[in-house]
């Protein structure tokens, strides 16, 4: 038992300074306000945080952000992968140009696509110019469809990385047993690929409801949180709170209130899709 604590004193160590300290740390300055977060004030932060019309909206906000990214995520991250799962021409090529922008930062995707989408220098609206179509305000009309767009544009190969390993972990005498029996191919993906990519299918949806729930740089870079907080995402309501009004206080309390959200909104997703995979 000692050999073993001894193996795992890095890591305790690690997620001890840099995970559980810097918890307990937001924690306690969730319970203090003031511009120094020095007067102990109890639980009047959370309490505020329940009636702050700002932070309910931000929460509406990333709530319908969260659900179009992994609904999307998962819907189109399925689509690709069947797509480049078939014997295809050029397939790698496709697979990889489809992962180049994961493999790009938030902050670069945020700038491109901000430059793209600019109503007087945009690419778009320089283009429809050029054809005699009127121009369109893309980040007025809808922001938020239009941050979720560019966010399932950025994610769209990751997801497609993850449902091409389940597809491809499917054993082919499955579809062959169908096919003798005289299955059709929807019947095929009904019965035999939905079912088998279920665990895939509850990665991917947990991973994107956390990704979701966390993002900011969409937010603070492509649109400001505007207009009139359309896309003020929580934890870009956060940043402003604790950087621009200096209330670290309430921050942090909104930030705690984040956790559990996260933690409870995983929780279920793991019970409903385990739950899924038993009736499979």
């Amino acid at each position: 038992m000692r050999t073993a604590y001894l193996f795992l004193s890095p890591a305790l160590v690690f997620f001890g300074l840099f995970f559980y300290m810097p918890i307990a740390d937001i924690v306690n300055t969730s319970l203090h306000t003031g511009p120094q977060a020095d007067r102990f004030s109890g639980l009047d932060n959370y309490t505020d945080a329940f009636s702050d019309p700002a932070a309910r909206n931000s929460f509406r906000v990333t709530l319908l952000f969260a659900a179009g990214t992994t609904a999307g995520a998962v819907v189109l991250g399925l689509g690709l992968a069947l797509l480049v799962n078939r014997p295809l021409r050029g397939r790698t090529a496709f697979r990889l140009a489809l992962l180049v922008p994961y493999l790009t930062s938030v902050a670069v995707v945020g700038l491109l696509w901000r430059n793209i989408l600019d109503p007087q220098l945009g690419v778009l609206n320089r283009m429809l110019r050029d054809l005699g179509l009127p121009t369109q305000q893309w980040l007025n009309t809808d922001p938020l469809l239009t941050i979720i767009l560019i966010t399932l544009w950025q994610i769209a190969g990751y997801t497609m990385i993850l449902f091409l390993a389940g597809l491809q972990g499917i054993p082919e005498v499955y579809y062959e047993a169908a096919w003798i029996d005289g299955a059709s191919k929807w019947q095929q993906f009904w019965r035999i690929t939905l079912p088998l990519l279920a665990p895939t299918t509850l990665f991917v949806s947990v991973m994107a409801v956390i990704s979701g729930l966390q993002a900011f740089a969409q937010a603070y870079i492509i649109t400001g949180g505007g207009p009139a907080g359309a896309t003020d995402l929580y934890v870009f309501h956060v940043f402003e709170v604790a950087f621009r009004a200096r209330d670290f206080g309430y921050s942090s309390a909104l930030s705690v209130l984040l956790l559990f959200v996260i933690v409870a909104f995983t929780l279920v997703q793991l019970r409903a899709g385990r739950r899924r995979e038993v009736e499979y």
